[in-house]
């Protein structure tokens, strides 16, 4: 299989640091390639060269002469000032009928959300978020053989990461990505490149199985940090045991991974941990009584009663917009509610990580800004000094002097974060903890997470963490409650698919057709077809209502929601094809 691009010997520096060191490496045709590595490590500068955004220093980048490829970057432009211009308009697509006649089209335009955005709307005015989404959008609606991609799960919900990642496997399309949303990387990745020290290692695989190549590396070569090794082996534990959809079928081998963990213990004793934040937090921790609340004129919660106990360690989802945020300012205190109250018990010290970074003087040098809240803490079991507990989230021994005015957004970022778990609290709120964090420092932070003996309470949007951390999952569905999720992400999956077919369907222009003479076996054949699209639209209306009723009775199987998910998918993708040819042929046959 030809190569679509090919770097040979390539090297790439910023000021005096060698970001890529004599790399040499290939993209095939089909590959699905996932690049790690710490912040600042050189993912980014890999993907820029490879994509002939940045030249090379030394070495050679080949691309195929008729190589059709899309980037977006964290600095892609759109090229248009509306949805519209950017996504349809290089395609020549300009009558509505056209994109939703047009099978890729219309889901990008729908799973992306760029239909609610507003095809018409002034990109000037979208967030950064909304603006990468229709950056993407523009780039999946082409016929592509590469598509490179930095952080693209970044402004998405659990649904739209979901969505992307189904997407990217039926198109067929070589992929290079840069993402730490493990989940994405698991599901979507056959290769696996670490960038590391200015080199690039390569795997077979996803993220379970770089976990267990490094896990297996780790273990052969002694001299390699004991930290490091450790960590590597009880994330590998994780993934065979922690949870359930990630023990089946793994593609490496099961007798060598299962000798690596026999001595791991599980990622944490869910018993001893709940029975020591009830001595420390007592009975009472959070409860919203009654509460009701609103962001504008859409309703939150409406009346609701939901009681955070000790202990509970909770994941709350729901679509972007559905009031994740506000919710996590309620149990905060930082918001009051319309109606009802809101209860903290007197033992609780409660810690808010906030997606806004809080301002900090630029002098102050990092383990200042660390030891000004505390110089020792106790996390779990763990005791540990300032200094150290820096470096567990990215900061070296020799970063620790630097002024907090020369650091990045995410080692902000990740200052907050260390900032906030200095102070001891038993209570944590994390309000998406994932952004603008590594795959290592993620590991790390589940790693003091594990043996922490208090209540969490989670809003991300990375699967992968809100299943590792917490013990159950909630979700805001618009209808005013906060409604638990035996099922897990999977059930809130299930539920948003359900809905999302149970809409109805906004309505397209049909095609403009001009007079022109059909012959009567043409028409006859028209009605003929006509006939069976409409028997068949028929059967699977039914057969979609069976599969809604299946559902709800199996909302506390796992695994036979997931079997009654892809059924129902594949009935709603079916209708939409025999929507768009029973358009074709309904003029024909009149």
């Amino acid at each position: 299989m030809a190569n679509l691009v090919n770097l040979e010997s390539v090297s790439k520096s910023f000021g005096v640091r060698p970001l890529l060191d004599g790399v040499s490496l290939g993209v095939g045709q089909g590959d699905r390639i996932g690049v790690v590595g710490l912040n600042g490590g050189g993912k980014t500068t890999l993907l820029e060269v490879l994509a002939g955004l940045e030249p090379a220093d030394d070495g050679r980048v080949s691309r195929n002469r008729d190589l059709r490829m899309a980037v977006v970057t964290q600095r892609t432009e759109l090229a248009g000032d509306t949805p519209r211009a950017a996504i349809l308009d290089p395609l020549g697509i300009t009558e509505e009928h056209q994109w939703a006649a047009d099978p890729r089209a219309r889901a990008v335009l729908i799973g992306l959300g760029i239909t609610d955005l507003g095809l018409d709307s002034p990109v000037a005015t979208m967030s950064g978020g909304e603006r990468r989404r229709v950056s993407l959008a523009a780039a999946l609606v082409r016929e592509l053989d590469l598509v490179v991609l930095d952080e693209p799960t970044n402004h998405l919900d659990i649904e739209g990461v979901q969505w992307l990642a189904d997407h990217l496997l039926t198109r067929g399309t070589a992929l290079v990505v840069v993402t730490h949303d493990r989940w994405f990387l698991d599901t979507v990745c056959t290769r696996t490149w670490e960038v590391v020290n200015g080199q690039v290692e390569q795997y077979e695989g996803g993220y379970a199985d770089w976990i267990y190549a490094r896990a297996e590396r780790s273990r052969l070569a002694d001299t390699l940090e004991e930290k490091r090794r450790n960590l590597a082996r009880k994330e590998l534990a994780w993934l065979r045991r922690g949870a359930p959809a990630r023990t089946s079928k793994p593609r490496y081998r099961i007798e060598a991974a299962e000798a690596l963990i026999s001595d791991v213990p599980d990622p944490r004793d869910t018993v001893e941990l709940l029975a020591f934040a009830k001595r420390r937090l007592g009975r009472t921790v959070i409860e919203l009584e009654d509460t009701s609340i609103s962001a504008g004129d859409k309703p939150i919660l409406d009346h609701e009663t939901w009681r955070v106990g000790p202990g509970d360690r909770v994941g709350l989802v729901g679509v972007n917009g559905s009031g994740k945020t506000t919710v996590l300012k309620l149990l905060a205190g930082d918001t009051q509610p319309a109606t009802g109250k809101r209860v903290q018990g007197q033992t609780v010290r409660l810690a808010h990580l906030t997606q806004e970074l809080h301002e900090l003087p630029a002098q102050q040098r990092v383990l200042e800004a660390v030891e000004e809240v505390a110089r020792r803490v106790t996390l779990g079991k763990q005791d540990l000094s300032a200094s150290q507990l820096a470096e567990r989230f990215g900061f070296p021994a020799n970063r620790q002097w630097t002024p907090i005015g020369d650091l990045s957004g995410g080692e902000r970022r990740r200052l907050q974060l260390a900032r906030l778990l200095m102070a001891e609290p038993n209570v944590l709120l994390l309000d998406e903890p994932t952004n603008d964090l590594d795959i290592d420092t993620l590991q790390q932070l589940e790693d003091l997470l594990d043996s922490w003996p208090g209540t969490i309470v989670v809003v991300s949007h990375d699967r992968y963490l809100v299943e590792r951390v917490c013990d159950r999952v909630v979700a805001l569905f618009g209808d005013g409650k906060v409604t638990q999720l035996v099922g897990g992400i999977e059930e809130y999956l299930t539920r948003r698919a359900a809905v999302v077919a149970e809409a109805p369907a906004k309505p397209v222009k049909a095609p403009v057709v001009t007079e022109a003479k059909v012959s009567a076996a043409d028409r006859r054949a028209a009605q003929k077809e006509l006939a069976r699209v409409e028997r068949r639209m028929g059967t699977l209306d039914k057969k979609e209502a069976q599969l809604h009723d299946d559902l709800a009775a199996a909302a506390t199987d796992a695994a036979r929601l997931l079997e009654l998910d892809a059924e129902l998918r594949a009935v709603v993708a079916e209708k939409g094809e025999l929507e768009l040819r029973w358009l074709e042929i309904a003029d024909t046959a009149e």
